[in-house]
């Protein structure tokens, strides 16, 4: 694996807007958007597939890793059952092209330079390339609404026995397309969406087109940031109607349990990782606003103690609790009960380690899955489920995330 000192770093100066249709050619590759540090990166194919990242003594990664995690990694965590290579995958890319503000980063190794700036040069064309609209997709849901509003009633059952206090659950819907372009859809994404933490993946036949606005965890040295998500609201073209949605969801006391229980969760996992108190509540139940919805986060750093490695932090709080649930172990135990299937890249993270100690791994959500070979696409949304609820509250809230990313698309 070439390390750090085996690659040079290009300052490619204000480039012009990037051509997607670049990546038609790249089996491999992985976009990551960081909104709040005005940071992007992008992985261009796959020089080594490896194990898992190698860090030094400073909590730096050796070199350019980036990682696809599904969520059945807990498996291997929790029950020992298979490997992380089952559902976990790191790789170092050929070369990495780097959004910083205004300026736009090449890295790429010392033997590959000139390969990289050819790429390079090419992608940056200073104007959008002309695409076709996408077809009218027709979805159809995996469970029908009575089954969802059946579960969700046993889940609660489960809350009134004080089994669990929260749980995360989903449910999904899939469309065939006889002709679909997950570049376009992509792009149209995050247009519309302007999605924080969004991601484009790709693994050979299978697309990840993400509109995340959640991050799971983020690296800087030897600190460590969460930021669990829950509550959510529709936006309104109405300015009165939409300020009083956002301030209905700062309020909502059923919004600010499910969070603060995701928070505590949260807090819990990296109190297994970090220093003695160190973690630090920074934010609590604060409402962002999305261009599609508001959400409500909170922020929790800790520092790792001496001995802890970045790969110790992510096995300390994958999954993320915001997706699962509190306690967490008896909540996913309900989730695999109850759910439709597997959830695979739905809730995993989709991140990067970079030689310069940073790393940021989002949460997999409002994601389009497509599978080229087949043509079809998954879209799954979920909702927190506490003894406050309404189970049609909940199948609502799901469709309105399903809608943040279907009209995304519509207006492709």
């Amino acid at each position: 694996m070439n390390t750090v000192q085996d690659w040079i770093r290009i300052s490619l100066g204000r480039c012009p807007g990037f051509d997607w249709s670049m990546l038609m050619g790249e089996e491999h590759f992985l976009y990551r958007r960081i909104a709040d540090r005005d940071r992007a990166v992008l992985a261009v194919g796959c020089a080594q597939t490896i194990e898992a990242p190698v860090f030094g003594e400073d909590a730096r990664a050796m070199t350019w890793v980036f990682g696809a995690l599904r969520y059945e990694w807990k498996d291997v965590l929790f029950h020992g059952r298979g490997t992380d290579g089952d559902h976990c995958r790191w790789w170092v890319p050929r070369f990495v092209v780097e959004w910083r503000g205004d300026e736009v980063l090449l890295h790429t190794p010392k033997a590959d330079e000139q390969v990289a700036r050819s790429w390079a040069e090419r992608a940056f064309v200073g104007q959008p390339r002309a695409t076709a609209p996408l077809p009218p997709l027709v979805w159809m849901r995996h469970a029908p609404p009575e089954r969802y509003r059946a579960q969700v009633h046993r889940l609660l059952d489960h809350i009134q026995r004080g089994d669990i206090y929260e749980v995360n659950f989903c449910t999904s819907r899939s469309a065939t397309a006889a002709t679909f372009d997950p570049f376009t859809a992509f792009e149209s994404l995050l247009r519309r969406t302007d999605a924080p933490f969004a991601a484009f993946y790709r693994h050979g036949p299978c697309f990840a087109m993400c509109a995340s606005p959640e991050r799971f965890i983020a690296f800087d040295g030897h600190e460590v940031m969460g930021q669990p998500m829950k509550g959510t609201r529709p936006r309104y073209a109405d300015e009165l109607r939409d300020r009083q949605a956002a301030e209905e969801l700062a309020a909502d006391p059923k919004e600010r349990s499910e969070n603060i229980m995701a928070l505590d969760v949260m807090r819990h996992d990296l109190a297994r990782i970090g220093a003695q108190r160190s973690v630090c509540v920074e934010e609590l139940c604060v409402v962002r606003s999305y261009p599609r919805v508001h959400q409500m986060i909170s922020t929790v750093t800790a520092r790792m103690r001496q001995g802890v490695s970045p790969m110790d932090v992510l096995r300390a709080t994958f999954p993320m609790a915001s997706m699962t649930g509190a306690p967490k172990y008896r909540a996913m135990q309900l989730i695999e009960e109850t759910e439709e299937g597997p959830r695979g890249w739905f809730s995993g993270s989709f991140g990067f380690f970079a030689p310069d100690g940073t790393g940021d791994f989002n949460v997999i959500i409002r994601t389009l899955l497509y599978h080229a070979d087949d043509r079809t696409l998954r879209l799954t949304t979920g909702s927190a489920i506490t003894a406050l609820c309404d189970p049609e509250a909940e199948y609502e809230e799901c469709e309105v995330k399903a809608r943040s990313v279907i009209d995304a698309l519509r207006d492709a």
